[in-house]
């Protein structure tokens, strides 16, 4: 499986991530499994993409070998629970989260970021 079950957008390569952040200013994604700390973080974003139209979401596949785009993270280097969920502005990560996320913690994220 190379993709994750959501109804988010997908990167499934490096090149799809280097292109989705160049191509867009305001980027969240969530890079995790199907697991119970990484689907309340999907169905969240799923929600506030239809509120925040300015920003595009994303999720990836930790188990992807490109996914060291990520994982290989200096924000990231800490993590230890799934998903991490990375939030980029012009390609700059602002801000990076690791573990389970309210929606009222990731709005808190947009609205202090985007």
């Amino acid at each position: 499986m190379s993709t994750l079950m959501t109804n988010l957008k997908h990167i499934a390569s490096e090149a799809e991530y280097n292109k989705v952040l160049q191509e867009n200013e305001n980027v969240m994604i969530i890079c995790g499994r199907m697991g119970p700390m990484c689907v309340p973080v999907y169905d969240a974003a799923e929600e506030l993409e239809i509120q925040y139209k300015h920003i595009q979401f994303y999720d990836m596949l930790f188990d992807l070998p490109d996914s060291k785009v990520i994982r290989g993270l200096p924000e990231c280097r800490g993590f230890m629970g799934l998903p991490f969920t990375v939030y980029y502005k012009n390609a700059k990560v602002v801000k990076a989260t690791s573990s389970i996320q309210t929606s009222e913690q990731i709005q808190e994220i947009l609205n202090a970021h985007f």
